[in-house]
C-alpha cells in the first residue's frame, strides 16, 4: 500500500470512531434520559391513556388510536351537546320532554321512563349520566334533533370540531354498530372538553353517586366515586365486545388526572386498573405553572395598526407536568412571529413559547394574541410601510 493511501486509509479509520464515538454518545444519553423517565405501569386492557388535563399532556398510552367500541362512553358526546343545547337555549332544565315509544323500547341500561309522558330535561340528565339510561339518551337526542339519527349527525360533526377524528357515532347510547367507534385518545379529547366546557355541569351530575326516578333508585356504576375522594367523574360503558371501561377524573392538590381505560374483564377490573393508573400520575410527575389566564408574557410591536402595541398570552392556565424531582429544571423562552400586522384578533397566534428541562427541549406552546388590535388609518399604515422598509 503506498503512503497516501496508508494517511488516506488512518484518516478514514479516525473519522469513523470519531463517528462510532459520537453516535455512541447520543444512544447513551437517550438511554440515560429514559432511564430517567418514571416507568408506566402495565395495565390488564386493551387500551388506556392518561391525560394531565391542565396542561393537555399524555402521560401515558397503549395503543390509543386503536378503534374500540365505546359502549355507553358515548353518552360523554350525549351529555356535550345536551349542555350545549342548554346553553343556546334550545332547551331548558325544567323542560319537559315527550317520551317516544322508540325512546321507550330501547335496550340496555334504563332509567325506567314510561311512554307517551314527559320528563324535564334535568331528570333525563341524571338518569343519562348515573343511571347510564339509554331510554334517556333516546328521549334527550329526540328532543334536541328531532330523531335519533339527527342527533348522530350532529354527534360527528362536534367530534370533528373537537379533533376526534378516529371517531364515528351511529346513534346516542353506545348500543353496538359496526360503524360506531373511537379511540382513547378521542375519548380524552371528548371529555377534558366536557370538564372545560362545562365545569358546572360537570360538577353537579357526574358526582353523583345515586338517582331515584319512577320509585327506583341505581347507584352510579363509576365504583371510584365510593372509593377515592378525589374521584368526581366520569363514566362507565360495557357491552360484550367492548369489555368493562372507565373514563374516570381526579382532581388532587389542583391538579386534574384524567384516565381512559377500555377493554377491562370485569366492572372491579376497570375500577382497580384505573385507580392504578391515576395513581401513578400523581405519585411520578409534578405540575409547573408556568402562565396564568390573561397573565401577559410579552408586549409586542403592531405594525400599521390602530394602536403600536399588542399584549400576548394565554387564553387559559398554562403548566408544564415533569418527572418528579425536574421541577426546578424547568425553563421558558417566548419567540415572537418576526412581524405582527394588523388587523390583530385576540386568540390569534403571535409566538411560541418553547419549554426546556434541564436544557434539553420538552415542548412547545403556542403564544396568541390577548387583545385585539384594529386597522390603523392610512397615515399610520403609510408610515410603517416605510419603517418596514428600513426593518
Amino acid at each position: 500500500m503506498s503512503a497516501p493511501n496508508a494517511k488516506q486509509s488512518q484518516k478514514s479509520m479516525s473519522l469513523f470512531r470519531k463517528t462510532a464515538f459520537i453516535l455512541l454518545s447520543i444512544v447513551i444519553a437517550g438511554q440515560a434520559l429514559a432511564q430517567q423517565l418514571p416507568v408506566p405501569p402495565s395495565l390488564a386492557a386493551k387500551s388506556w391513556l392518561l391525560l394531565e388535563v391542565g396542561s393537555n399532556q399524555v402521560l401515558t398510552a397503549e395503543k390509543p388510536d386503536e378503534r374500540l367500541e365505546p359502549a355507553s362512553l358515548t353518552k360523554l358526546m350525549t351529555a356535550y351537546l345536551t349542555f350545549s343545547a342548554m346553553r343556546q337555549k334550545t332547551i331548558g332544565l325544567s323542560q319537559p320532554l315527550p317520551v317516544s315509544e322508540k325512546a321507550w323500547r330501547t335496550g340496555g341500561s334504563k332509567m325506567f321512563i314510561r311512554v307517551d309522558t314527559q320528563v324535564p330535561v334535568e331528570d333525563l340528565i341524571k338518569g343519562m349520566i348515573v343511571q347510564s339510561g339509554n331510554d334517556a339518551c333516546v328521549t334527550l337526542a329526540e328532543g334536541i334533533a328531532g330523531s335519533e339519527e339527527n342527533f348522530a349527525q350532529m354527534m360527528n360533526r362536534e367530534a370533528q370540531r373537537l379533533g376526534m377524528t378516529n371517531s364515528h357515532f351511529m346513534n346516542s347510547t353506545g348500543l353496538p354498530d359496526p360503524q360506531h367507534y373511537t379511540t382513547a385518545r378521542d375519548l380524552s379529547l371528548l371529555a377534558s372538553a366536557l370538564i372545560r366546557d362545562f365545569p358546572e355541569d360537570y360538577k353537579k351530575y357526574y358526582s353523583m353517586k345515586e338517582f331515584r326516578y319512577n320509585n327506583i333508585t341505581q347507584p352510579n356504576r363509576n365504583r371510584l366515586l365510593f372509593i377515592d375522594p378525589t374521584v368526581d367523574g366520569v363514566k362507565t360503558g360495557h357491552t360484550e365486545a367492548a369489555g368493562y371501561c372507565l373514563i374516570s377524573s381526579a382532581l388532587r392538590d389542583k391538579r386534574r388526572l384524567l384516565s381512559v381505560v377500555l377493554g377491562t374483564t370485569s366492572d372491579s377490573a376497570r375500577a382497580a386498573e384505573s385507580q392504578k393508573l391515576l395513581n401513578w400520575g400523581y405519585i411520578s410527575y409534578d405540575a409547573v405553572a408556568l402562565f396564568a389566564k390573561d397573565q401577559v408574557v410579552a408586549t409586542l410591536r403592531a405594525w400599521k395598526g390602530a394602536q403600536s402595541e399588542v399584549k400576548v398570552g394565554f387564553a387559559s392556565d398554562l403548566s408544564v407536568v415533569v418527572p418528579k424531582g425536574y421541577a426546578d429544571k424547568v425553563k421558558s423562552d417566548f419567540v415572537a412571529e418576526p412581524r405582527l400586522i394588523a388587523p390583530i384578533e385576540a386568540g390569534q397566534k403571535v409566538g411560541t413559547l418553547k419549554v426546556t428541562i434541564d436544557g434539553k427541549p420538552y415542548n412547545e406552546y403556542p403564544v396568541v394574541a390577548l387583545e385585539n388590535i384594529a386597522l390603523g388609518n392610512i397615515f399610520v399604515r403609510l408610515l410603517d410601510t416605510i419603517r418596514l422598509w428600513f426593518n
